[in-house]
């Protein structure tokens, strides 16, 4: 890049004059006039002629035995059509994302506040919930298990047990020991992901004694197979078509909103709606694990890391979900991209009572970054060394081995990156007059004293895998088709505001030189594209396009070529025309085309991975991004508010290929992370979600968001990725709250070990 590229910052490029076409342009959303309107179609605006509304009751207890469950009551009221419990589903009572052990209705048990009990179908939606609230359940309360480090001794919670998964990594010689040691424990509070939007969906029987879901689903051929196999039916009985997705940074739908819609609809024969309430979400998707961490890292006199010791515990909640992966990436990125010769790592997942925990933007490395960064900076002060200069001495590079035995085959400039953060200018302290008190911590009139306020400076290095791992089967299908000069793409990858709709109109339009591209509506027809998760579609169904468009590129040529004697390579496709090498041939694509209908089907899957062996060893990622962060706070150390001055990021995207997209990515990533570092906290004392609403939660607003400065993306190409490009949304996530907590360390000498920090936690009383 450029110096002046390097330096720029996140604010929206100008409209250029020319038309926008193809990759590494910023091609806008095709659908961003529409959700900016008000106009965009989401689950929650979908109708049906003579549809039901749903209801789904939960419980109020985090452990309780379901002694009855008495539905008559709201059985026999006016406009009620169905009430369902256990007793009514027909197929496999158990589903998850990854571990299927959680039960459309509680049976037997109830294990979590929010559990879905029964679900009831009536005329009205005021008449389905107060069917629902009619539905006597007699309950023998339990005590809850809502400390995971109890888990290990409770009686189970679950027939599967209270552990879910336990991965020991041993890397190098355990005998190893530094001159300098440095000791910390370590907690990270439970994140909820905050869809934007309701979670909503209609389900409608078909004639052939199936049904079809209209979900905002993120991964519909998963969702359609879990349906199916609750239903009792056959998969190709059970069709998902994904409706528009508001956004996601979690799996959007939880099978406690969409199982009940199916089975109250093929009860009734007719068709369902539900929409959630904010506090049915809170109650019913799956959050971020709250993690408990201690840490042990030994080092040279010089700096140099010489062993890490760990021990990090996750959350799990009532049910497994994604949690076996969650641990994988938190007990593999323990070390961070740091060189660590010698690294003993403990991991558990465990079941409690507390709310379920699972797929959230960077899962696991979030957790275990925060942790070993403030090692870092803990060991900088005991070595009386510069925080930077002691990441700088033991930043991971390509070549170098990870703890877990994979050696780093990707590009990896975490020192590049560093050094372009802590090279950035810093901003200016803001004057002390009247005129600026809106830029202390707190706000106008929020701070005490201005002398009371100290600037601190921190830094943070993430990384995360991206695509599944340990021998995940990543695949994705695509087909390209071109007629009367207008391309379709067909994937089942979803547009969940990762811009992959507009990713694949600038493939088609790069390859093919067509300028109009659509992109069809997703459902379960198509072959499945997998999860919209760690960048897979950016990488794996951009792949499968690029393939597939590819494929038609050469039906388009190959006439051309044998006509005037030549092979396909020797022509080129740019701004809709084609041309031989030697300019004897010139033609637009749409004289080519000549009315032709072409079209190509084509896979992408990356080269595969192992599970993570006894010792916790294996080639268990297919590729790794890096992010450096430098954030900068004030902090007024009598009331403990902080306030983040600026972020400068530094990223690894491997190539840009929609500067304007990839820039609201990173500046999101790190908005998100703000919030996880001064103010999202999910309390649930004895397993009960407190105030399950976005008044007791949360979450940052536009006036929290700091300056944002991007000021490096290093465009080193990842060989074996499609077009060279690395995921951006999830490793901004999980630096920027090490960063904050870094910079909050700096600026009162507190250890700050907790997140979201509390003011507490940044009081200084012994100045």
């Amino acid at each position: 890049m450029s110096d002046e590229a390097a330096t720029a910052t996140a604010e929206p490029a100008p409209e250029p004059e020319q038309v926008l076409h193809g990759l590494g342009v910023s091609l806008p959303h095709a659908d961003a006039r529409a959700k900016t309107e008000g106009t965009f179609p989401y689950a929650a605006d979908l109708w049906a002629e003579g549809l039901l509304w749903a209801a789904v009751l939960r419980s109020p207890h985090a452990h309780a035995r379901i002694v009855s469950v008495d539905t008559s009551h709201a059985r026999e009221m006016p406009g009620v059509r169905a009430v369902i419990t256990h007793e009514d589903v027909p197929g496999t009572p158990r589903h998850g994302r990854g571990t299927p052990d959680r039960p459309v209705f509680a049976a037997e048990v109830v294990r979590h506040h929010g559990e879905a009990i029964a679900a009831v179908a009536a005329d009205h939606p005021d008449t389905a919930r107060m069917a629902a609230a009619a539905i006597i359940v007699e309950y023998e309360i339990l005590d809850p298990v809502t400390d995971p480090e109890q888990a290990f001794e409770a009686e189970p919670l679950h027939p599967d047990g209270n552990l879910i998964r336990h991965i020991p990594l041993r890397h190098g010689d355990a005998d190893a020991a530094g001159e300098i040691v440095v000791e910390g424990l370590y907690r990270i509070g439970r994140q909820d992901p905050a869809p934007i939007g309701a979670e909503a969906g209609l389900a409608v029987p078909r004639p052939d004694g199936g049904v079809e879901l209209y979900l905002a689903s993120t991964d519909p051929h998963h969702d359609r197979d879990t349906a199916a196999a609750c239903f009792g039916l056959s998969p190709d009985r059970v069709k998902i078509v994904v409706t528009g997705v508001p956004g996601a940074t979690a799996d959007r739908e939880d099978g406690s909103f969409q199982l009940p819609l199916g089975l109250l609809a093929l009860r009734t024969g007719l068709p369902v709606k539900l929409t959630a309430s904010r506090e049915e979400s809170f109650l019913g998707h799956a959050h971020r694990h709250p993690t408990l961490l201690r840490y042990r890292h030994h080092a040279d006199a010089e700096g140099n890391l010489v062993k890490v010791e760990a021990q990090i515990l996750l959350d799990a909640g009532a049910y497994a979900d994604t949690s076996a992966e969650a641990l994988a990436a938190a007990v593999s990125f323990a070390c961070g991209p740091y060189v660590v010769p010698n690294a003993f790592i403990e991991g558990w997942a465990v079941r409690t009572n507390n709310p379920p925990s699972g797929h959230v933007r960077g899962e696991g490395a979030m957790q275990v970054c925060a942790a070993y960064e403030a090692q870092m900076d803990k060991l900088a002060r005991k070595l009386d060394m510069d925080p930077a200069e002691l990441r700088l001495r033991n930043a991971l590079a390509t070549g170098d081995v990870l703890p877990i035995g994979q050696t780093v085959t990707c590009p990896a400039p975490v020192a590049e990156l560093l050094q372009a953060v802590r090279d950035f200018p810093l901003p200016e302290l803001p004057k002390d007059t009247p005129e600026e008190d809106w830029l202390l911590p707190g706000g106008p009139e929020g701070a005490g004293e201005p002398g009371a306020v100290r600037r601190g400076v921190g830094y943070g290095l993430g990384m995360v895998h991206m695509l599944g791992g340990e021998g995940a089967d990543e695949v994705s299908t695509a087909t390209v088709k071109v007629h009367d000069g207008i391309a379709t793409v067909l994937c089942a990858a979803v547009e969940a505001g990762q811009g992959f709709t507009t990713l694949a109109r600038q493939i088609v339009q790069e390859t093919l030189g067509i300028e109009e591209v659509r992109v069809a509506p997703v459902d379960t027809d198509q072959p499945p594209s997998g999860p919209g998760s760690r960048g897979r579609h950016t990488w794996v169904s951009g792949g499968a396009v690029e393939r597939a468009a590819k494929m038609v590129r050469t039906q388009l040529l190959q006439p051309l070529a044998h006509k005037f004697g030549m092979s396909t390579e020797l022509l080129q496709i740019d701004d809709g025309k084609i041309t031989s090498y030697d300019g004897v041939l010139s033609t637009t694509v749409t004289e080519a085309l000549d009315g032709k209908e072409l079209w190509a089907t084509a896979q992408c899957r990356p080269h595969p991975t192992e599970p993570l062996d006894a010792a916790g060893q294996g080639d268990a990622f297919v590729g790794l991004a890096f992010c450096a962060i430098r954030a900068v706070v004030d902090v007024d150390i009598e009331l403990g508010s902080v306030r983040v001055v600026e972020l400068a990021v530094a990223q690894d995207v491997g190539r840009v290929l929609n500067p304007a997209q990839l820039a609201a990515r990173i500046e999101a990533g790190v908005t998100q992370g703000v919030g996880i570092a001064l103010t999202e906290n999910l309390r649930t004392p004895r397993g009960l979600i407190r105030h399950p609403d976005l008044t007791g939660y949360a979450l940052p607003t536009a006036l929290d968001v700091p300056d944002i400065r991007i000021v490096k993306l290093v465009e080193e190409r990842d060989v074996v990725a499609p077009f060279g490009a690395k995921s951006v949304s999830a490793v901004p996530v999980v630096t920027s709250p090490a960063a904050i907590a870094s910079a909050v360390r700096a600026a009162t000498g507190r250890p700050v070990n907790r997140l979201p920090i509390r003011p507490q936690a940044a009081v200084v009383t012994d100045r």
